[in-house]
């Protein structure tokens, strides 16, 4: 990296960089555009894959650290940072002619801490309503200050968006329509089956033909980060499976190796062996309930009862080890909550052979269906350029031929003891996205093939300090989920509880990037495109 550092040296000499894991760089707001381009555009090591943007209130000053990746080597980072002073109206330039996937990025830092960015073409909040009043991730917010009165009535909705634009005269503050004036809008969602939550796509159609879509979320209204602020870190745990619920498991993990690695707590091997073996099989629930649901879609719901009968299976698993079944609150800060029970090794082995069994019937049911093959090749065409843009990791990314997968690049617990294939398609429509999830399921047998008979003998928890802090710093941790790169973020001051935290949620950027997959297709096929792309709608709304 010190070919990177020497970079942006000579592209911003006045740069300031930290001591930290992660190469980690400030710059002054009118910089940080310069200094973004010429990342991106390095040759020999693109900085392509915007991973996470974390807006910041350190009291002073309000900011933006994002966090970099390429897509040559998603193991290396870079950390960026800028900030300005001004708490009234403060400007940042926006990163959106370089990162598709700023756009959304940028509109919920707007929402959420009142920055604006110049340059962005919709400065609408992403998550909360346009009269909403405050910005909750500042510091000084009052939540008890009555300022935002519940409403159960309707608001008629408005397609105008504001912004701010850089011209040859100076900052520009203008308004502009989301559809032409003669545009036929239908609304698809929030409250519709086949959203896979509340997901609301205001869409303009030509004929039967979709010519754009206008996402709206905040539907749920949860605010997880903030209220994980005023809470320690064993209590933030069970927010993580509520957000991604089909990746429970795998995300808790990310929060519990992200506290570890800061507090620089050791856990077993058992405990890393049976973290990796739960959260295959979180894994595989997860891509049986995406087939399932996507074939239901498509009108099978033969195949949406067939995708239950074998994640039934295990759910049991998931009750006797932990009591819960989707959600199961299982890994805890130094190992898991409790050990394995005495039949778990037999009931996963017993498994593996029943659900090899059933992707065969899967594929003789569903993936050469004449009529199911004619709604899903070359339909929701996403490049594996697009997929790098939108920040789209996961099964989804992986089916537009971008090797991606957080296991192998930057890998994590045990996952460099087993072997196992990142499964790539080319194809980059929704039949190569469907194709890749159920592959998945099959490396994902073979992973806990390798350790289910080699559990080693030791604790399942180790003891930790009975109020955790944290040492001042920021910590980041990716893991590989359902939906792809699930990212923790934490900015602690030493304190019990983190000055500020982030989850990177992949099922956003897979919203993200539906107008572009969907503009052109028959409106018919949206809710299949949909169905392919597997997003989760509370892993959005945090």
């Amino acid at each position: 990296m010190e070919k990177i550092k020497d970079l942006i040296l000579r592209t911003v000499p006045e740069a300031v960089f930290e001591e930290k894991k992660q190469l980690t760089v400030s710059v002054e707001p009118n910089k940080l555009h310069l200094l973004a381009e010429t990342l991106y555009g390095n040759a020999e090591l693109p900085f392509d894959y915007l991973v996470m943007m974390v807006g910041m209130d350190w009291g002073d000053t309000l900011g933006v650290i994002y966090l970099l990746s390429s897509s040559k080597d998603v193991s290396k980072e870079v950390v960026l940072k800028t900030a300005t002073a001004d708490r009234v109206n403060p400007l940042l330039y926006s990163v959106t002619d370089i990162w598709e996937t700023a756009h959304l990025n940028e509109r919920e830092v707007y929402g959420l801490l009142g920055i604006r960015f110049i340059n962005n073409p919709d400065m609408r909040r992403f998550f909360l309503n346009s009269d909403w009043k405050g910005f909750p991730l500042r510091k000084d917010y009052d939540p008890d200050s009555a300022l935002n009165p519940v409403s159960v009535e309707s608001k008629e909705i408005v397609d105008v968006a504001p912004r701010i634009m850089e011209t040859p005269q100076g900052l520009k503050e203008e308004k502009v329509n989301i559809f032409e004036e003669d545009d036929y809008i239908i609304n698809i969602g929030p409250q519709h089956p086949s959203m896979h939550g509340v997901m609301h796509f205001r869409t303009a159609l030509d004929g039967e033909i979709v010519k754009k879509i206008d996402i709206h979320s905040g539907y749920i209204h949860r605010g997880i980060e903030k209220l994980s602020e005023s809470l320690a870190y064993p209590q933030i745990l069970h927010f993580t499976d509520r957000l991604d619920y089909l990746s429970a498991n795998i995300n808790r993990h990310a929060l519990c190796m992200c506290v570890e690695k800061a507090a620089e707590i050791e856990i077993s091997e058992r405990a890393q062996y049976i973290r990796v073996i739960t959260d295959e099989l979180n894994r595989i629930q997860s891509h049986l309930l995406a087939w399932a649901a996507m074939c239901n879609d498509l009108g099978s719901t033969t195949a949406f009862i067939y995708g239950f009968r074998e994640r039934e299976m295990i759910l049991d698993i998931f009750e006797k080890t932990s009591g819960g079944r989707l959600i199961i609150n299982y890994n805890v800060v130094g190992g898991v909550m409790f050990d394995i029970y005495d039949n778990f090794q037999k009931d996963v082995k017993a498994f593996i052979p029943v659900m090899r069994e059933a992707l065969k019937e899967y594929h003789r049911l569903f993936s050469g269906n004449v009529i199911a093959l004619g709604r899903m090749r070359k339909i929701g065409m996403m490049s594996k350029e697009d997929a790098i843009t939108y920040g789209v990791s996961g099964a989804s990314g992986r089916a537009s031929g971008w090797s991606c997968d957080i296991r192998k690049h930057v890998p994590y617990s045990i996952y460099d003891k087993v072997d196992f294939k990142e499964i790539i398609r080319d194809e980059c429509d929704s039949y190569a996205r469907y194709m890749v999830r159920l592959d998945e399921i099959e490396e994902s047998l073979k992973i806990i093939e390798q350790l289910i008979d080699n559990i080693p003998a030791g604790e399942h928890l180790v003891k930790t300090k009975p109020i955790i802090k944290l040492p001042e710093g920021s910590y980041f941790q990716r893991v590989e989920t359902g939906r792809g790169d699930f990212g923790v973020f934490i900015e602690s001051r030493g304190d019990k509880t983190p000055y500020r935290i982030k989850f990177r949620s992949p099922s956003m950027v897979l919203v993200s990037a539906m107008p572009l997959i969907c503009k052109g297709e028959k409106l018919a096929d949206l809710i299949g495109i949909g169905g392919s792309m597997d997003y989760v709608i509370p892993d959005i709304d945090r």
